[in-house]
């Protein structure tokens, strides 16, 4: 068993790139990470790896001050330093998760004041399948099925190929002994009734331990779905427009891995949580053209062309809004909660903002605001409703209230920067009406 795992850790330490560097051994005081000291240990001068330890007491339980001392001991023992934290942390509700946090937390700190380049942890294979089945309980896709991976950065994790039975078998072949923690067994925990009935009652039903089989089934799931990340990546890039909403039809055309993916993805960066049943209703939207609720009061519209995460309009339709008067040359300002910019100046405006030209019959003064109810412009063809141009010129549905509309003294629609602008006038006076858009490089009306 000594040969099975020193082969096993040289391995993964010169597949990880490891070899002739540094690493910091998290060490429990259980079978599986005394495992990964003794035989670090065994492999460093081999590897010429820098090898240093660090054993954390939770606070939890009063046995846990012997087993640091037990770790600080087998350390000096093989001439390692040993790096002891106390973290203190408190009983109660969620109290897994909160270790895992604290005790990463503290063990990267130790790397980084130590100069050291990973930690490696002693998950096993053990670890890998009860992970797998945990997270395929909770309804998990493919993601979720690769479980826990081998390396991420400043973590490795180089026993996930080996069992818990053979780590044990090594330390009883090296004479040494290990604690064990009588929280891995209480029932109150889920993983806990994963390891103590779920997977022996699979490894009955099988006639065979099944850990070793689920683990490997994690690693090609983790294959598969890096494979398909990169695939959606490059989708993600493909589809993205300007404004941030993808592009619907691409986002249809997709196989359902990649479109699933890239939704899941769109979801994320409005903070909303990409579970089975949101994803569902968003996937039914986008094939049907339709708007679905995902949560945090955001909605996914897949309508003129776009898929996008919006908000709830700010205010009712047809309320009061903005508005900017704008009565001779020099005049100028912002429409407030639009961004817009505007300023009449003489001459045409800069690359960047719109402009247009007014006529010397200009009926003074000038007002922009937000559209509202009845709103009304005359075209070539004759009158039509605003509403019907956005819709014609595809603005989507939650840009609308915050396009700037601009009308004369008579209360007509004369212009929607960066919309539609009216026939040339056959007699011009000098003078124009510029619109700076929104965004990063047009935060002020230009000045002359």
């Amino acid at each position: 068993m000594t040969s099975l795992l020193t082969r096993t850790l040289v391995d993964a330490y010169v597949r990880l790139g490891l070899e002739g560097r540094s690493v910091l051994l998290a060490v429990s005081g259980g079978a599986d990470s005394v495992a990964l000291l003794v035989g670090t240990a065994l492999v460093r001068e081999r590897l010429r790896l820098r090898v240093e330890v660090a054993t954390l007491d939770h606070g939890l339980r009063v046995e846990s001050r012997a087993e640091v001392r037990a770790v600080v001991a087998s350390a000096g023992q093989r001439g390692l330093v040993c790096h002891a934290r106390e973290l203190h942390l408190l009983g109660g509700a969620g109290v897994e998760a909160r270790a895992r946090t604290a005790r990463y937390a503290a063990l990267e700190a130790v790397r980084v004041a130590r100069g050291l380049d990973v930690v490696a942890t002693a998950h096993t294979a053990d670890d890998q399948a009860e992970t797998l089945l945990m997270r395929l309980a909770r309804g998990s896709a493919l993601r979720g099925a690769a479980s826990i991976q081998e390396s991420r950065p400043g973590l490795v994790r180089p026993l996930l190929g080996r069992t818990r039975e053979e780590l044990v078998a090594f330390l009883a072949e090296q004479g040494v002994d290990y604690s064990t923690d009588p929280m891995n067994a209480d029932p109150s925990f889920f993983r806990a009734r994963v390891r103590g009935d779920a997977l022996p009652a699979l490894s009955r039903a099988a006639g065979f331990p099944v850990q070793a089989h689920l683990a490997a089934f994690a690693r090609l799931a983790a294959e598969d779905d890096a494979l398909l990340s990169s695939m959606a990546d490059a989708a993600w890039r493909r589809l993205r427009m300007e404004d941030g909403a993808l592009e619907a039809v691409g986002v249809r055309a997709l196989e359902s891995p990649l479109r699933r993916r890239v939704l899941a993805r769109l979801l994320t960066e409005h903070a909303v949580e990409a579970d089975d049943a949101t994803l569902s209703r968003v996937l039914r939207a986008v094939e049907e053209g339709g708007s679905a609720t995902v949560g945090r009061g955001l909605r996914l519209r897949a309508t003129g062309g776009r898929v996008r995460c919006v908000a709830p309009e700010g205010r009712a339709r047809g309320g009061p809004g903005p508005e900017l008067r704008l009565r001779d040359e020099g005049a100028s300002g912002e429409l407030e909660g639009t961004g817009w910019g505007f300023r009449v100046a003489r001459g045409a405006p800069p690359a960047g903002v719109h402009g247009l030209a007014l006529g010397a019959s200009t009926r003074w003064p000038l007002t922009v605001r937000t559209r509202k109810p009845g709103d009304r412009i005359r075209t070539a063809a004759g009158q039509r409703r605003l509403q019907d141009l956005l819709v014609d010129l595809r603005v989507p549905a939650e840009s609308r209230d915050a396009r700037p509309v601009v009308l004369d003294a008579a209360g007509t629609v004369v212009w929607l920067p960066g919309l539609w602008s009216p026939p040339p006038r056959a007699e011009v006076s000098g003078h124009y009406l510029w619109a700076t858009p929104p965004g990063p490089s047009n935060q002020r009306t230009p000045s002359l």
